[in-house]
């Protein structure tokens, strides 16, 4: 966050409305909440569940967007959502060893996730926020928050000597260097596409991830995993291409046209 605040600060864009600047301080205790959230849950759940509980992020974004904001959206949106997660969800459960415990905060922070996408969404194309500024204004109050709960969590807890290998330190300054760009890639992303969009393609990343792992490494993929990659896949056709479905299936007559809403 840090890292974010000093590289932005000359591509931000000052002053910001009193209105503009409270939804920013809302979208960061989103997301230090559900980083929070995230990294409590993590301490007792494996990697594997953890990443089986985000594939329910598009669905849960949609849901929220249809409550909160009234936005509409095609049925076959909607019906996308089905195989997008549940697929995404079978090629990590063929892989899945670990019996699941503490759930309940993994899914605090799948559902905090989808509100802060929805959030950017609104500050970035409503409030017309480029996507430097929205960065900049929100990595100071999201450090002060996570830095305040770390506090709290880490109570008690030993701190390790501070490493002392200079290609360590190399690696972490490299790695603030890549969230940077990744969170400016990702505001760019939600500012041309959508929250729902966003979410969608992240469950790509879950067969992108199993199909690497199988071609550079060689790992063992179940048939529930490539169960799983299918219905990804068919479910991320159906969404992006609801319209194009819709005119087919009327075609045949099992489906009837009608004047889709505007989506998120």
């Amino acid at each position: 966050m840090l890292a974010a605040a000093l590289a932005c600060h000359r591509g931000a864009r000052r002053p910001m409305p009193s209105g503009t600047h409270c939804q920013v301080l809302l979208l960061s205790l989103t997301f230090g909440t559900s980083m929070a959230c995230g990294n409590v849950g993590l301490s007792t759940v494996p990697l594997d569940l953890a990443q089986l509980a985000t594939t329910t992020t598009p669905l849960i974004t949609l849901a929220l967007s249809a409550l909160l904001l009234g936005r509409r959206h095609h049925p076959l949106q909607f019906a996308a959502m089905g195989p997008l997660c549940l697929g995404a969800a079978c090629s990590l459960a063929g892989e899945l060893r670990t019996p699941p415990a503490g759930c309940g905060f993994l899914l605090a922070a799948t559902c905090l996730r989808g509100l802060k996408s929805i959030q950017q969404s609104a500050l970035l194309q409503e409030e017309r926020l480029d996507a430097v500024t929205l960065l900049y204004a929100t990595s100071l109050p999201s450090f002060c928050l996570l830095a305040g709960a770390a506090l709290v969590l880490e109570a008690g807890v030993a701190l390790s000597p501070a490493p002392t290998d200079s290609r360590l330190w190399a690696c972490i300054l490299l790695s603030c260097l890549l969230s940077v760009l990744y969170n400016l890639a990702s505001f760019s992303l939600l500012a041309l596409t959508s929250a729902l969009t966003v979410h969608v393609l992240g469950n790509l990343t879950v067969v992108g991830n199993l199909v690497l792992s199988r071609l550079l490494f060689g790992s063992h993929l179940s048939t529930l995993s490539y169960v799983g990659i299918a219905l990804t896949l068919t479910g991320m056709f159906l969404y992006h291409n609801c319209e194009f479905v819709a005119s087919w299936a009327a075609r045949w007559g099992v489906w009837r046209r009608s004047q889709p809403g505007k989506g998120l």
